[in-house]
């Protein structure tokens, strides 16, 4: 069994508020929070952060809590699908941020909004196996460069943030501590609901393509089909990971769900029969920050004593793909 050592997240800087967006498209604060919870947002800083920056920030957050170093490492698995380039990957990118010399190995996860608990599943296998003892695991985005900043993009561009979480897998110390399970899946029939299409690889002169249907490069959501999609699939999944291991809703100290949306998770809530003190939401400060969301929220719940050693933590993530995940935490 594997268990969660140390946790960190990284926002950036500059703070921008549903106030600051009514500037910048035909928009109002109570338009943008009665529909999504989100009173602001972070954005990034160009010259400053990077997603393997921001990641490499919550990273070293995170090994300092587990009293380790980044020499300790042994594998890395970076959930985005926001990467600094089109390839390599932003893990190995990571690993350079981090000054690790050792050739270990790093990967990526594509899985959007579910990509951190995905990637936290990733990691648990490797320690059960005994392939390696040490995994830092994160989610790290920077969505404010992709959005369309205006009346047009309005309804998918109020709800994202930039910003990054992680945490250090470790061998278990402590018996029927850790991870207990995880729950990993996916319906791609729905994949067109929630989609950036371009730059696909698909067609001939895709550079040429792309100029022409720039559109194509923004975020697109059928908000109403996400949200139907959403309330079933994130009780669901987490129930699964409850029933697997002989508890009940009630039996939770606290859940994290992804913060896609206020509304999500107040329905999440109380289909669960959850008290306010055992749901945790972030989404006010920091809007969508996908794969980072879920570690984010993580991190700060641990900050601020409200995971204590021995509560029982369920995660739980759903998104574009569409994707849904779980993981139940006997902290």
């Amino acid at each position: 069994m594997s268990e969660i050592a140390g946790v960190g997240h990284y926002v950036p800087d500059r703070v921008v508020t549903n106030a600051d967006l009514t500037t910048l498209m035909e928009t109002t604060d109570e338009w943008i929070q009665e529909r999504t919870g989100i009173r602001e947002r972070r954005w990034f800083e160009e010259g400053k952060d990077t997603t393997a920056n921001m990641g490499a920030n919550a990273a070293r957050k995170a090994l300092e809590m587990a009293g380790l170093t980044p020499d300790d490492v042994q594998l890395i698995v970076f959930a985005t699908l926001s990467p600094d380039y089109f390839f390599p990957g932003s893990g190995v990118l990571l690993q350079r941020e981090l000054g690790i010399q050792a050739p270990i190995p790093a990967f990526d996860v594509r899985n959007q909004c579910s990509g951190f608990v995905y990637a936290l599943s990733m990691a648990d296998q490797f320690i059960k196996t005994g392939m390696y003892d040490t995994v830092l695991v994160v989610g790290s985005e920077i969505h404010s460069s992709g959005l369309d900043i205006s009346t047009r993009g309005r309804a998918v561009s109020v709800i994202f943030g930039d910003g990054a979480g992680a945490v250090v897998l470790r061998p278990s110390t402590r018996e029927e501590h850790g991870i207990l399970s995880t729950h990993l899946h996916s319906q791609g029939e729905h994949a067109e609901e929630l989609i950036v299409k371009e730059p696909g690889s698909n067609r001939n002169n895709r550079v040429e393509y792309v100029v022409a249907n720039e559109l194509d490069m923004y975020p697109y959501m059928n908000g109403q089909n996400v949200f139907k999609h959403a309330v079933v699939r994130f009780p669901q999944v987490i129930k699964e990971a409850l029933d697997q291991n002989g508890y009940q809703p009630q039996d939770l100290d606290m859940l994290i769900p992804h913060q896609a949306n206020l509304r999500i998770t107040q329905y999440v809530q109380q289909k669960m029969g959850l008290s306010d003190d055992k749901i945790f939401s972030n989404i006010q400060r920091y809007g969508n920050t996908t794969a980072a969301s879920v570690p984010i929220a993580l991190s700060e719940a641990v900050q601020e004593g409200r995971i204590k050693r021995g509560d029982l933590v369920c995660l739980a993530a759903f998104g574009s793909g569409f994707t849904w995940a779980s993981a139940l935490i006997k902290w």
